[in-house]
């Protein structure tokens, strides 16, 4: 008998095996898929869904389908768009300083210092708190007659009266801003030093050996190594940022004056003050494929860069 007959014979007897293990990986898959059909993939095609009704608040109420009135309706709605605006800012703005902080904060972990375990713990405490601990405890850090953060500017008398800053136009942005970097500064931190900890050390050596100063060696072997990561974590802390609602909803709510009105927050208010289900879920579809958009570039980098 022939090599390719054996062979064949082989694969034969293979095939009901390989289908029999694939149907087992498959079921011991469901119990995982479940909640996420459930409780992701459903909601979502509801809600793109949702977007092509009138569906209003209400007992009763008949649901229409509208096509893409909602959509049409939406390209005029000029305080939106100046919300999504600020959403693109704030997540482009959040997400560069997270990753800034995170990777000097992964360089200072990463260094063999006392107390470093006690230091990585006390970095993963933002992580461990709900966004609306956060916000409160935020709040509390900036209330303008007895928050601590004017308290100890008036004690060095850097400022002479206290300042509103969640209220006032001109600092309520960017104390928002110093919040959401604080909160998301852990998770880009860990990722970061899980990185660094997989770069052969091997590599430094040699690099110090030849010469290479420190800021040579950073950017020529630790950035380089990082790349994969840093992409990965950016694009990542972007699409969270951007979808990001319960910390500026407890925070602001939105003010003064819609400068902290998120495009999360905006369509909130549009369903669940106003009602306007149908029309909410619009902006929210919008939102998706912003989301979706982002991802997408990312892909085809990614697939350019293997390529």
């Amino acid at each position: 008998m022939s090599v390719a007959a054996l062979e064949s014979i082989t694969e034969r007897r293979r095939g009901p095996a390989r289908r029999a293990a694939q149907q087992e990986t498959f079921l011991l898959l469901i119990p995982a898929l479940l909640p996420v059909l459930l409780f992701s993939v459903l909601p979502l095609l509801q809600g793109i869904a949702t977007g092509f009704t009138d569906a209003e608040a209400g007992l009763d109420v008949q649901v229409i389908f509208n096509g893409v009135d909602n959509y049409r309706r939406l390209l005029h709605n000029l305080l939106f768009w100046q919300s999504f605006g600020i959403g693109i800012v704030w997540a482009v703005t959040t997400t560069l300083l997270q990753y800034g902080l995170g990777l000097g904060l992964a360089l200072l972990l990463n260094e063999r210092l006392r107390l470093r375990g006690l230091a990585r713990v006390l970095a993963l405490v933002p992580w461990a708190m709900p966004s609306v601990v956060v916000a409160i405890m935020w709040r509390l850090v900036y209330l303008p007659d007895s928050g601590i953060l004017n308290g100890v500017l008036q004690s060095l008398h850097l400022q002479r009266t206290p300042i509103n800053w969640l209220g006032d136009f001109s600092t309520a942005f960017p104390a928002v801003i110093v919040v959401g970097v604080w909160a998301g500064l852990a998770p880009t931190t860990v990722a970061l030093l899980g990185g660094l900890q997989g770069i052969p050390q091997e590599a430094f050596e040699a690099a110090a050996v030849d010469g290479a100063a420190h800021g040579q060696r950073f950017l020529h072997i630790t950035l380089p190594q990082l790349r994969p990561i840093t992409e990965a974590i950016v694009c990542l802390d972007f699409i969270w940022n951007f979808n990001s609602f319960g910390l500026v909803y407890v925070l602001t709510g939105g003010g003064p004056g819609g400068q902290t009105m998120l495009p999360a927050l905006f369509a909130y208010n549009e369903a669940f003050r106003y009602g306007h289900f149908g029309y909410a879920a619009a902006m929210g579809n919008v939102m998706v494929l912003a989301v979706v958009g982002v991802l997408a570039i990312y892909l085809r980098y990614q697939k350019r860069e293997a390529g």
